[in-house]
């Protein structure tokens, strides 16, 4: 019988009168990268708490690689990685130290370690610094080493909680390009994510949620067709709500959010045609995308 390394069956946890996640079921295929997308607050982190035995549900079902959780959450660790939303990386100890006593706790064989290390460093491209210590490195290099970490016990499972916030694009774009190596290697990755590049580039699969409630789940392709299935002509500009109505017409649908405009449309030329030559506004035809398919959704922006 096949066993997902990731069952979450009718999950639910409050913290007095707040429901932080409700009745939230899901399941993570072997080798695919699944994605949970939402708002700051939807119940992301608190599931993925759930997930590895940090904190107990009220009720509900969780297996994490064939074991059952929070019973045998430390044997099921064993087969799994972190990284958690913020660094906790000990600053005392050197890049390499930082692995090697991370490794003590999986009770890896010595010559194992002694081999594995370097192979990581390398994967991360940090061997040019091994022996510097922690607080020397940058944002970027602080999170390539907390992969490498999550690493060390070549686990089949990783479990990543916003593993890109507060990275330069040009970090951000080589932490992705080493999750795509682990994903053809055939990782099974769980992320938490609220950057919807990051979820169209790396998810097989994704899940929205919103209050600890999924909302809909699907490819990013699919969800995309599925809610949109249109372009979309973005206006920035003054007096938005006056100019939504004269264009409401010439569109599927128009949304205001903050200071834009969306407007979703099969065939934007008439619409297009009406904003040639304004003065005070600005506009970007574009394909839609999962930021779209967000605000269909809820209603809301992802960084709220």
């Amino acid at each position: 019988m096949h066993i997902s390394p990731i069952q979450i069956d009718n999950l639910h946890k409050s913290y007095g009168d707040q429901h932080i996640v409700s009745g939230l079921s899901l399941q993570v295929r072997r080798g695919e990268c699944y994605g949970l997308l939402g708002p700051n607050g939807a119940g992301k982190t608190s599931t993925l708490r759930m997930l590895l035995g940090m904190s107990k549900p009220d009720s509900g079902l969780i297996t994490l690689c064939g074991e059952p959780i929070p019973q045998r959450a430390r044997q099921a660790r064993a087969q799994v990685g972190v990284i958690p939303q913020f660094d906790n990386l000990d600053p005392d100890f050197t890049v390499r130290e930082n692995l090697l006593v991370f490794a003590g706790y999986f009770d890896i064989a010595s010559h194992v370690v002694a081999q594995r290390i370097p192979e990581l460093l390398e994967f991360v491209r940090l061997e040019h610094k091994a022996n510097a210590r922690v607080n020397e490195l940058s944002g970027g290099m602080k999170r390539r080493l907390s992969l490498a970490r999550a690493l060390i016990n070549d686990p089949d499972v990783l479990v990543m909680d916003e593993p890109t916030t507060g990275l330069d694009p040009q970090a951000r774009h080589l932490i992705w390009e080493r999750l795509r190596s682990l994903i053809g290697e055939g990782k099974t990755i769980l992320i938490t994510t609220h950057f919807m590049e990051e979820a169209e580039r790396l998810c097989d699969r994704l899940c929205i949620i919103e209050n600890g409630i999924k909302v809909t789940e699907g490819s990013p392709r699919s969800l995309i067709d599925q809610e949109i299935a249109c372009d979309v002509v973005e206006i920035y500009g003054n007096d938005l709500a006056a100019l939504r109505r004269e264009l409401e017409p010439y569109a599927e649908r128009i949304d205001l959010s903050g200071e834009t405009l969306f407007c979703y449309v099969h065939d934007p030329g008439e619409l297009e045609s009406r904003l040639r030559g304004r003065q005070g506004i600005r506009y970007l035809h574009r394909p839609a995308n999962l930021e779209d398919v967000f605000l269909r959704l809820t209603g809301r922006e992802m960084l709220d």
